[in-house]
């Protein structure tokens, strides 16, 4: 299943007052967020001002925050990698992140039970030899704070259905699984994905071209619990005047967002994809290395080349080799232009393996202690428990529930 990296499912807002977030909704809009559903369009651009949200929230002195995640179901590939995880390595440096395991997405179709702790680890265990630094970000699996799935209960009782039901992704993997095969969790997985975020009352999440539809339904679900709930609403039960959740924005890379997979140049990479030979995976071996780019799918043009419509695989695999080598796209196409695939793949190759090989040695080291591994994932589950629980807490509170006295 694509990540939604997560939940990297596995996972991408000015927190500058916006004069639409700020507003209330006119009548008209309000009319047709309620009673039917309009097609969700990327619009990405509005926010709500600090001072509307509730506690937990970042405040102008803090850095915005980021949240996101990849599943642990299958091998971390490069495509996680390149167009996620690589990705956050520079937002801790920038943002308050939060990174997370996104184990309760992956059971949104058929699933290995007796693999799914030990792929979870396995991420777990990738986000750090990949250059996650716990000192900076919070690293913690999706299940160890409960918070998200009461919210992702309190979140569906206000979701359209119309609005789940023209999720692409939906349609896709529905069609692919069939009907009598596809439980209900793989229609509200959206209802999941908007909790993941709005939890954390995140400014910024990192996504891929594909999962843009999902966040502004999570944006147009933020606003509309906020216009049914929050404001005056929610004052008048005791809580604080002003918006209950952000209006995240999507913070898309411009390169790596989305890397295809070596047997179509125009399929996304995929772990669920049913042949090995369609992606790398981070801890393959330098002869399976070699062997996957020898064999992945070319072209018979002369040269090499961006851009061109015509030679999809030729462009992903040039824009992999930038991403690993680190050089420009102008660097890449000037010293490519006039090789052969013969002399490119051993170059791709090369440069896949010795960017591949440090990330392979941290594994090793990570997953020979697994003491140290519980350690940081209880400590940032602690971490973003302090901050879901708060606004859960206020999501209950302006929903009208009976609220549990403390002994």
């Amino acid at each position: 299943m694509s990540s939604r990296s997560l939940l990297s499912r596995f996972l991408f807002l000015s927190s500058a007052a916006s004069p639409r977030a700020s507003r209330s909704l006119n009548s008209r809009r309000i009319g047709l967020a309620l009673r039917s559903y309009a097609p969700l369009r990327c619009k990405c651009t509005a926010s709500v001002s600090e001072s509307e949200v509730s506690d937990g929230t970042s405040t102008p002195k803090t850095k915005k925050r980021v949240v996101s995640g990849v599943q642990p179901t299958g091998s971390v590939h490069l495509g996680n990698y390149l167009g996620a995880i690589k990705n956050w390595i520079s937002l801790q440096d920038s943002y308050e992140t939060l990174f997370f395991i996104v184990d309760l997405h992956a059971i949104t179709l058929p699933y290995d039970a007796p693999d799914l702790a030990k792929s979870t680890r396995s991420t777990a265990a990738l986000y750090l030899a990949c250059g996650v630094d716990t000192s900076k970000a919070s690293v913690f699996v999706q299940s160890h704070v409960r918070a998200h799935v009461e919210l992702m209960w309190l979140l569906s009782s206000a979701t359209p259905l119309g609005w789940l039901n023209r999720m692409i992704q939906f349609k896709e993997k529905s069609r692919k699984a069939g009907d009598e095969n596809v439980g209900v969790a793989l229609l509200t997985y959206p209802v999941l994905m908007a909790s993941d975020i709005l939890l954390y009352q995140s400014d910024l999440v990192p996504v891929g071209e594909d999962q843009k539809q999902h966040l502004e339904l999570t944006r147009e679900l933020a606003e509309r619990i906020n216009y049914l709930y929050g404001g005056r609403k929610w004052k008048k039960l005791g809580g604080r005047k002003g918006s209950i959740f952000k209006v995240p924005e999507a913070l898309i890379p411009p390169t790596g967002a989305r890397v295809m997979s070596l047997t179509d140049g125009l399929s996304k990479m995929s772990k669920s994809a049913p042949s090995d030979l369609s992606r790398i995976n981070l801890l393959d071996p330098k002869d399976v290395i070699a062997n996957k780019i020898k064999r992945c799918k070319t072209d018979s043009f002369p040269g090499l080349e961006f851009d061109n419509p015509e030679r999809p695989e030729c462009s992903n695999l040039l824009s992999i080799y930038q991403l690993v080598t680190g050089k420009t796209k102008e660097e890449v196409a000037l010293e490519c232009q006039n090789m052969n695939w013969g002399s490119f793949k051993l170059i791709l190759t090369d440069a896949l393996v010795d960017h591949l090989q440090p990330i392979q040695v941290r594994y090793q080291e990570i997953t020979s202690d697994p003491g140290y591994l519980d350690s940081v994932l209880s400590e940032g589950a602690k971490k973003a428990s302090e901050i879901a629980d708060t606004t859960l807490n206020n999501m209950y509170q302006a929903m009208g529930f009976l609220q549990r006295q403390k002994t």
